[in-house]
C-alpha cells in the first residue's frame, strides 16, 4: 500500500472510532455528508427529480430538518471528520406536531416548491403504520460516498443499538436502498414491510430491531 493510501485508511479508522454527539456548529457539515450520502437514493431521487437541483435542495432540506427537529433531541452522532451521520430519535418522539409542521411549511417550501405536497404525502404515510410499541427511531443515517463500505455507517448507529441491547430497547427504521437493508439485517433490523410512498415511487421497507 503507499503512503497516500495508508493515510487515507488509517484518516477512515480513527473516524470510525472517534463518535461524537453532533454539536449545533456543525449543522452545516453534517446538512452536506446527508446530502452527498443521498444524492442517488431511489426515495430521494424520486422526491428531486431534477439532477441539477438535487444536491443542493436536498442539503439545504437535511440542514432544516437537523435545526429545527433532530439536534433538539441530542441524539444524532457524527463521526470524527463529519463523514457519517446518524439521526435518532428517542422512544415518544417520532411524531411531528401539527404546530411544528406549519411551522416548516415556509422552509419546505423553498425546497421542494411543486414537489411539496409529494413529499408531505409521503410523510402522511409513514407516520400512519409507524409502530406504536416503544422504540428508538432512525429517520437517517448516512455516510460520504468516498468513505463508505469502511464500518463508518454502522460505528455511527452503535451508540444508540448497543443502549438499545443494554435497555432491552426496539429500533426501527425505514431503508429506501437494497444496499442498505443489507446493512440493517447485519446489525439486526429485519423487515417487517415492503411499501411505496406514492405513484412512481421505489419500494421502501419497514425494518425493526428487536432487542
Amino acid at each position: 500500500m503507499e503512503s497516500g493510501q495508508s493515510s487515507q485508511a488509517e484518516s477512515a479508522t480513527a473516524a470510525v472510532h472517534a463518535i461524537h454527539k453532533a454539536r449545533p456548529g456543525e449543522v452545516d457539515a453534517l446538512a452536506r455528508t446527508l446530502a452527498r450520502a443521498f444524492y442517488e437514493d431511489p426515495v430521494v431521487s424520486w422526491l428531486l427529480p431534477d439532477d441539477s437541483r438535487r444536491l443542493l435542495a436536498s442539503e439545504r432540506g437535511f440542514r432544516t430538518f437537523l435545526r429545527r427537529l433532530w439536534l433538539r433531541h441530542e441524539e444524532t452522532y457524527v463521526a470524527q471528520d463529519a463523514s457519517g451521520v446518524c439521526v435518532w430519535e428517542p422512544p415518544g418522539t417520532w411524531k411531528v406536531g401539527l404546530g411544528a409542521q406549519l411551522a416548516l411549511v415556509p422552509a419546505l417550501v423553498r425546497v421542494y416548491g411543486r414537489g411539496l405536497p409529494r413529499l408531505l404525502a409521503a410523510i402522511a404515510k409513514l407516520e400512519k403504520e409507524h409502530p406504536r410499541p416503544p422504540h428508538w427511531y432512525l429517520p437517517f443515517v448516512g455516510v460520504e460516498p468516498e468513505r463508505q463500505g469502511r464500518g463508518i455507517g454502522s460505528a455511527v448507529m452503535r451508540p444508540i443499538l448497543d443502549r438499545c441491547d443494554a435497555e432491552g430497547m426496539a429500533a426501527y427504521l425505514e431503508a429506501s436502498a437494497p444496499g442498505n437493508r443489507a446493512l440493517y439485517e447485519r446489525l439486526g433490523f429485519e423487515v417487517t414491510e415492503e411499501l411505496t410512498l406514492g405513484r412512481g415511487a421505489p419500494p421502501i421497507w419497514r425494518m425493526w430491531r428487536q432487542s
